[in-house]
């Protein structure tokens, strides 16, 4: 009884700050702060602590299947809610297809920066000799032909136009954990009935949502790179920007899957409001 009392009163605060309106208005704006502001946080931190290793395990459980357990969580949960609205699989599949239409941007971009990177990258072999150099760097011999993947596996160093793949990955899970989970509280507010299970499902999208961005903070305070994490992050607002503030935004059809909640939220007639909230209550 405890623990369930708990679970109503975590979850109805969650819902209530997602889907409030100045957090939807200004979320991608502290995203936005903390990318160009978060490397002043390395004159802070100290790089003795746990975070300052890569091989921590949070890096290796969690950020290198980043979009796994995004889709995992948020596609549990878009589905569950769908579907226990409306009982139709196909309503339901067609709000999971955003998910899909992201992860399908997120590779495409990942294989476009690759190619960028070994189109204007170029691969050095480290010259040890007895010589004397100054700053102590050592001497690079150019090594032609070998691609990024290839040059790091020998040992060697590559350098080149970069942008960081990780805080791409991170922006855009954040921005599309707020977005997918947003349409809860609306829906909480109209009388919608929440089991446990999708309670449950929804605390564990707020705390991977918290997980992201303690993980984007610390890759900006313990491994800054300037201007490439910039780079990543712009990246990752702009494609949320071009799925969720345009082309989601233009209604469900064959090419559209629509925004989060269209379609659900009208058992009321007072839930029309609500959706116009959820599509005109967003950022600047």
């Amino acid at each position: 009884m405890f623990l369930n009392t708990a679970l109503v009163v975590l979850t109805d605060l969650a819902a209530r700050l997602l889907g409030n309106k100045l957090f939807r208005q200004h979320f991608h704006l502290l995203l936005s702060a903390a990318l160009v502001f978060g490397p002043a946080l390395s004159f802070w931190v100290s790089q003795h602590s746990i975070f300052a290793r890569r091989s921590h395990f949070l890096y290796r459980l969690f950020l290198r299947s980043g979009w796994g357990w995004t889709c995992v969580f948020v596609g549990s949960f878009v589905f569950l809610l769908s579907y226990s609205i409306r009982r139709s699989l196909l309503l339901s599949l067609r709000h999971l297809s955003r998910l899909a239409v992201a992860g399908g941007l997120w590779l495409c971009f990942c294989k476009l920066l690759d190619l960028l990177e070994n189109t204007t990258g170029s691969c050095y072999e480290s010259l040890h000799t007895g010589l004397e150099v100054p700053d102590g760097q050592p001497l690079l011999v150019l090594r032609e032909g070998e691609s990024k993947s290839e040059c790091l596996k020998a040992g060697m160093v590559w350098r080149g136009y970069e942008v960081s793949e990780d805080v791409f990955l991170l922006c855009l899970c954040c921005l599309l954990l707020a977005e997918e989970t947003a349409v809860f509280g609306p829906y909480l507010s109209l009388g919608g009935t929440s089991d446990a299970p999708l309670r449950i499902l929804f605390l564990f999208c707020v705390l991977l949502l918290g997980l992201w961005i303690f993980l984007l903070l610390c890759l900006l305070a313990y491994f800054p790179q300037f201007p490439t994490q910039l780079l990543g992050g712009a990246l990752g607002c702009l494609s949320w920007r071009g799925l969720y503030q345009g082309w989601y935004r233009m209604g469900p059809s064959w090419y559209c899957p629509g925004r989060p909640g269209q379609g659900l939220l009208n058992k009321k007639p007072s839930s029309t409001e609500a959706e116009d909230a959820l599509s005109h209550n967003h950022y600047n």
